[in-house]
């Protein structure tokens, strides 16, 4: 099974809310949402990644320092298995803006599962509820 490198963000704010990103039409799984992150591409770190990501998707700059070590995915889709790092942040630059069209919003870790969230982060969203991060 091919596998595929991604790196996750929960972005956090001053009231505790994270944010979350719905895919959007045209890509795999289009409609559910998920914590913003992307591909790790050749050469990159995780931290370099994510960094690159938030920027090309959602308008912000991270910086490295600010990023802290959360949790780490291993799902298997049928096609492919993903292996996510998980960062979580609360300091950034810039406004907030849908770059790919995407829609994003802010929610409590109880109001979360509301959303139809990608199979991948439903471990993170439990964390999240019971505020038990992987790496503390």
């Amino acid at each position: 099974m091919r596998l595929k490198l991604v790196v996750a963000c929960l972005l956090k704010n001053a009231q505790g809310e994270v944010l979350i990103t719905e895919r959007p039409s045209g890509k795999f799984m289009e409609g559910y949402w998920e914590f913003p992150g992307g591909k790790i591409e050749a050469g990159e770190t995780p931290e370099g990644a994510l960094i690159r990501e938030m920027k090309e998707e959602l308008g912000v700059s991270l910086r490295e320092e600010d990023l802290t070590p959360y949790s780490f995915i291993s799902y298997p889709y049928e096609e492919f298995h993903a292996l996510v790092p998980v960062f979580s942040a609360n300091k950034w630059e810039g406004e907030l803006t849908g770059l790919e069209s995407q829609r994003f919003c802010w929610v409590s870790p109880n109001e979360i599962s509301q959303f139809l969230m990608l199979p991948a982060n439903l471990p993170i969203v439990t964390q999240l509820k019971n505020d038990t991060a992987f790496f503390s």
